[in-house]
Protein backbone atom coordinates (compact mmCIF):
# COMPACT_ATOMS: atom_id res chain seq x y z
CA UNK A 1 0.00 0.00 0.00
CA UNK A 2 0.86 3.76 -0.98
CA UNK A 3 1.39 6.22 1.83
CA UNK A 4 -1.43 8.44 1.59
CA UNK A 5 -1.14 12.03 0.46
CA UNK A 6 -2.68 13.27 3.75
CA UNK A 7 -1.02 16.51 5.81
CA UNK A 8 -3.82 16.48 8.30
CA UNK A 9 -4.47 20.38 7.35
CA UNK A 10 -8.15 18.59 6.33
CA UNK A 11 -9.88 21.34 5.01
CA UNK A 12 -12.35 21.50 1.88
CA UNK A 13 -12.08 24.26 0.03
CA UNK A 14 -15.97 24.92 -1.91
CA UNK A 15 -14.86 26.51 -4.52
CA UNK A 16 -12.81 24.09 -6.40
CA UNK A 17 -13.75 20.84 -4.30
CA UNK A 18 -10.19 19.90 -2.55
CA UNK A 19 -8.75 19.13 0.52
CA UNK A 20 -6.20 22.38 0.93
CA UNK A 21 -3.87 20.19 2.44
CA UNK A 22 -3.37 17.08 0.18
CA UNK A 23 -5.56 18.18 -3.09
CA UNK A 24 -7.80 15.56 -2.77
CA UNK A 25 -11.55 15.34 -3.47
CA UNK A 26 -13.37 13.76 -1.12
CA UNK A 27 -14.41 10.83 -3.39
CA UNK A 28 -10.22 10.68 -3.99
CA UNK A 29 -10.01 11.04 -0.03
CA UNK A 30 -12.76 8.42 0.70
CA UNK A 31 -11.55 5.65 -1.80
CA UNK A 32 -7.87 6.05 -1.02
CA UNK A 33 -8.43 2.89 1.44
CA UNK A 34 -10.19 0.66 -0.93
CA UNK A 35 -7.51 1.53 -4.36
CA UNK A 36 -5.19 -0.49 -5.49
CA UNK A 37 -1.14 0.33 -5.93
CA UNK A 38 -2.41 1.29 -9.53
CA UNK A 39 -5.71 3.24 -8.21
CA UNK A 40 -3.70 5.35 -5.16
CA UNK A 41 -0.55 5.81 -8.08
CA UNK A 42 -3.30 7.38 -10.40
CA UNK A 43 -4.63 9.68 -7.45
CA UNK A 44 -1.33 10.67 -6.59
CA UNK A 45 -0.59 11.21 -9.91
CA UNK A 46 -3.76 13.91 -10.06
CA UNK A 47 -2.62 15.60 -7.49
CA UNK A 48 1.08 16.48 -8.53
CA UNK A 49 -0.24 18.01 -11.60
CA UNK A 50 -2.62 19.90 -9.31
CA UNK A 51 0.03 21.17 -7.01
CA UNK A 52 1.94 22.17 -10.06
CA UNK A 53 -0.86 24.35 -11.09
CA UNK A 54 -1.62 25.96 -7.69
CA UNK A 55 1.98 26.74 -7.74
CA UNK A 56 1.80 28.19 -11.46
CA UNK A 57 -1.25 30.36 -10.17
CA UNK A 58 0.46 31.08 -7.08
CA UNK A 59 3.34 32.20 -8.84
CA UNK A 60 1.50 34.30 -11.77
CA UNK A 61 -0.58 35.66 -9.08
CA UNK A 62 2.78 37.38 -7.21
CA UNK A 63 4.02 38.40 -10.86
CA UNK A 64 0.80 40.47 -11.71
CA UNK A 65 0.47 41.44 -8.25
CA UNK A 66 4.25 43.45 -8.71
CA UNK A 67 3.57 45.17 -11.96
CA UNK A 68 3.00 48.68 -11.78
Amino acid sequence: MITSPCINICKMDARNGLCQGCLRTIDEITAWSRLDDAGQQHILAKVARRRREQASQESDSRNNGNTK
